[in-house]
């Protein structure tokens, strides 16, 4: 008899697993620890019409015995901690745990371009999958992964011609096999998500692991100012090396001088262009900037082409995003900064006296070097969430008072409106991720454009 593949978890993740092993053939029971579902609403969202509903079922609550025999292995959601009790009971009975990249991988196709890193990401898997798509055609190129279309959803549509644009999570990374990308890119690692991996050792180790299974014909694409991976980069790997910096003139890679990023390549000093020519501001996209022309470049991709594009791109959504000026006062949204370093790069991209929206969800991150950003830039720190008590108690360690605690989103906007004067910004960057108050950081983004929307000009 085959045996199932249990996919664990039922949301956007699981629903495109548990369809493509399903088009495979493979018999499918689709996990929830959450006994509150509705089994008919999870299977409504899988298109039954060309499978057989006897190779699928759903199970809520607990896993038993009998189901673990029945299981040959187990794709796993990125949002499940593989400390949960059945994961462990998995892991006894020798069931393999696969991460949805590694099944993606297994049935798709193509050449793969891999990034991750604490910041960034979304950023530069959207600027790389704009010049691939542009050099290798939109029906070749698929920008997949945790920029909001998961790659297990369109794996099948792959073949030999495909270019994959793939942002990573050290989630999904956690239960990688023998995914191979062609480049990958770690843009930096700092303290995020020590409440799912523990110490910073073991999450430097996770978020290195993308270059497990690349050797000598592949490439790795590395910040240069982040010691860790100059170490790591400078260290015996099998992928070629690709180093980018914002500070430092490199002999050989990508650099950041006098508003311009160069290319030391084969003793020759290639101009890639001007900051001022790029939509994208700030330090954090010029280092997103450089990563996404080095992946770009290795991907087969001519440099002007590349020139080309990186001038067009414009900022994604959530990310130091434009939201409007009303009264004088200029609104971004940046819900994307889940973290302490991602919100540091918003407050450093403001040029005028900011009012900044920040906490949520506790991650176990600190704040202290977030706030040390404050001096001169921050006027009012408005405070939600979970973490709000926290931050205030850092903030006024390093003499920075001027707090307002509020309850929601809408008192948050509107505490900024009424403090607020022409030629402020007004800056939603929380440094912690949303799932204190909302699904999502995109929930909590669009809600905070459409409250700024509705002001008054």
């Amino acid at each position: 008899m085959d045996k199932y593949v249990l996919v664990a978890g039922s949301g956007i993740s699981g629903i495109g697993a548990s369809k493509l092993l399903l088009k495979r053939g493979k018999k499918v029971i689709v996990y929830d620890k959450n006994i509150n579902l509705d089994k008919n609403d999870i299977i409504s969202k899988i298109n039954m019409n060309d499978i057989r509903k006897d190779n699928f079922e759903v199970l809520l609550g607990e896993i038993t015995k009998e189901v673990i025999d029945k299981i040959d292995f187990c794709v796993i959601s990125p949002g499940i901690s593989l400390e949960e009790v059945f994961v462990k009971a998995l892991k006894e009975a020798n069931i393999p745990i696969w991460s949805e990249i590694e099944l993606a991988y297994k049935y798709g196709n193509g050449k793969i371009a891999a990034i991750t890193g604490t910041n960034g990401k979304t950023t530069t898997t959207a600027l790389t999958g704009q010049i691939l798509s542009k050099y290798c055609g939109k029906e070749n190129t698929f920008i997949v992964g945790n920029i909001g279309m998961p790659y297990t959803d369109e794996a099948s549509y792959m073949n030999e011609n495909s270019v994959v644009a793939l942002e990573v999570s050290s989630f999904q990374l956690e239960t990688i096999i023998n995914f191979h990308p062609t480049v990958s890119a770690i843009l930096n690692i700092t303290p995020d998500h020590l409440d799912r991996h523990q110490t910073m050792e073991n999450y430097i180790k996770i978020k290195e692991s993308i270059i497990k299974n690349q050797n000598s014909n592949d490439t790795v694409v590395l910040n240069y100012e982040d010691i860790v991976l100059r170490n790591f980069g400078q260290s015996n790997i099998k992928p070629k090396v690709i180093f980018f910096s914002s500070k430092t003139e490199l002999t050989d890679g990508l650099y950041l001088e006098d508003e311009t990023i160069f290319w030391n390549k084969n003793n020759e000093k290639l101009i890639i262009g001007k900051t001022s020519d790029f939509n994208l501001v700030g330090q954090c996209n010029y280092e997103n900037i450089m990563a996404a022309v080095a992946i770009t470049y290795s991907m087969g991709v001519p440099l002007e082409i590349i020139k080309n594009e990186i001038c067009k791109f414009t900022a994604v959504e959530h990310r130091i995003e434009y939201t409007a000026t009303k009264n004088g006062v200029t609104y971004y949204n940046d819900s994307k900064a889940t973290n302490p370093d991602a919100a540091i790069q918003g407050i450093k991209a403001m040029k005028n006296p900011t009012i900044l929206i920040g906490g949520g969800y506790d991650k176990g991150s600190e704040y202290d070097e977030w706030i040390k950003y404050f001096k001169n830039k921050v006027k009012l720190l408005i405070l939600l969430g979970q973490t709000k008590d926290k931050i205030a108690d850092c903030a006024k360690k390093y003499g920075f008072n001027n707090i307002v605690f509020v309850e929601s989103i809408e008192e948050a906007v509107s505490i900024a409106e009424q403090n607020a004067v022409k030629g402020d910004s007004v800056l939603l960057s929380p440094a912690c991720a949303s799932w204190d108050m909302f699904k999502s950081y995109e929930e909590r983004g669009k809600i905070f454009k459409k409250l700024v929307n509705k002001l008054d000009k």
